[in-house]
């Protein structure tokens, strides 16, 4: 019986390889719903990296399963092994081909990167949609700040994801200013004077976040937009997005910002624009009747538990606890 060459069993498995590296890689189950324009971006990168390491893993391994079967000890062979000295061709191969890759997966990076929006150009200190957003005392101060001498210190341009080559130069549709504290998120709307511990936005709206921190690092990280950015103290950072998919999404804090960093989450709610109109309007009724209320009492008419009261709740004691605790003070 003639012998299948080597060539040709190599030809075989390699269009096998393929095949399978390529089915596993488009059809993975391995990332959340995608919930924004971005993260298609993310995910061609991401399956065009995990198609690659499948291939990578079926040839190491499955190379070293053939060896194992074909050059196996015989029994009553103690003879030593082949002399090998090296092979210098293939050693260039295997040299060359992971350089390649990772070369095309830099550019390709590069390229997501900036589609994303990570290489907008606009590095000054505040832009359109800041400063169309800014209260008036912030504005007249920024502007008297730029009046000064040149040699005044310059704030220093915001890092992140900002816009994408298609909405460069243009205003949000959205600005929520975004801090985080140890340990929860606030977002405060300065277009209509909303804060809320959760984060909530119009589908399809061009929405930025301007990201603070209060005391360490932290990092905002929403894993169905496939998007994360740091939140630096001192150091002001963007998050320019398009939420595409209505739905309740964790938004998870993504650097180790002390002992109770993993209970730091929150949420992301995308609304239907009738919808996010109607939370806006009830927010804004709701924090005016609180104020109203805050205005309207005294705190100095009001004893120590009927001032604590409102609180017990949240401390996790009852009323009668608190009154007892006052009264042995």
């Amino acid at each position: 019986m003639q012998q299948v060459p080597v060539s040709l069993w190599t030809l075989v498995a390699g269009i096998v390889v393929t095949a399978i590296s390529i089915w596993i890689g488009q059809n993975h189950t391995l990332m959340p719903v995608q919930a924004s324009l971005q993260a298609p971006l993310v995910d061609g990168f991401f399956n065009v990296m995990f198609t690659i390491a499948i291939a990578l893993f079926l040839v190491v391994e499955g190379t070293i399963v053939v060896f194992l079967i074909q050059f196996r000890r015989r029994p009553g062979d103690d003879t030593d092994g082949v002399r090998v000295e090296g092979n210098v061709p293939l050693e260039v191969f295997w040299t060359a081909i992971p350089t390649v890759i990772v070369l095309l997966l830099g550019i390709y990076s590069v390229d997501v990167f900036n589609r994303m929006g990570g290489f907008d150009p606009a590095g000054h200190p505040h832009s359109a949609a800041h400063v169309a957003h800014m209260p008036r005392t912030a504005l007249a101060a920024t502007l008297s700040d730029t009046s000064q001498a040149t040699t005044a210190p310059t704030i220093a341009p915001t890092i992140g994801i900002g816009a994408s080559p298609q909405t460069l130069n243009k205003p949000a549709d959205l600005v929520v200013d975004v801090k985080g504290i140890q340990y929860a998120w606030i977002f405060n709307y300065p277009d209509s004077g909303i804060t809320s511990g959760e984060l909530h936005i119009p589908v399809g709206a061009d929405v930025q976040l301007n990201l603070s921190a209060q005391d360490v690092i932290h990092s905002f990280w929403v894993p169905n937009f496939r998007l994360k950015q740091d939140a630096l103290p001192g150091i002001p950072t963007e998050l320019r997005f398009v939420a595409t998919k209505p739905g309740t999404y964790p938004v998870v804090c993504a650097e180790l910002c002390g002992g109770y960093h993993g209970s730091m989450r929150t949420q992301v709610i995308v609304h239907t624009p009738e919808e996010y109109d109607t939370w806006r309007t009830e927010n804004q009724i709701a924090q005016q009747q609180n104020l109203n209320q805050v205005v309207a009492i005294n705190p100095a008419d009001l004893s120590t538990s009927e001032f604590l009261a409102p609180h017990t709740h949240d401390m996790g004691i009852s009323a009668a606890t608190l009154e007892s605790v006052v009264m042995s003070h």
